[in-house]
């Protein structure tokens, strides 16, 4: 999949189209750029709303994937109504 392209003025270089079908980007979406070992390195960046960075911390998404493997395993109860799930638990 490699695919040779042209350093332009200020270094600016375009991502081929056969790349980016392969790699979800948009239009003013960011990406790191990084070098290493002799390669430049370009990653797509998930910005996320500083509202919301409290879902992304390590011990939510361990919360998360908790839940995910209750579910798998059948250890997880749906409620028709809130006012059932406050009986369940004793609201």
């Amino acid at each position: 999949m490699a695919t040779t392209v042209k350093v332009r003025e200020k270094y600016q270089v375009t991502i081929p189209e056969d790349v980016r079908n392969h790699i979800p980007l948009r239009i003013g979406e960011r990406v790191e750029v990084e070098a290493r070992e002799g390669e430049i390195v370009i990653r797509p960046v998930l910005e996320v709303p500083r509202s919301q960075a409290w879902f992304w911390s390590e011990e939510w998404q361990e919360q998360i994937a908790q839940s995910m493997k209750d579910i798998e395993k059948g250890r997880a109860r749906v409620f028709k109504t809130v006012k059932e799930a406050k009986k369940e638990f004793g609201d």
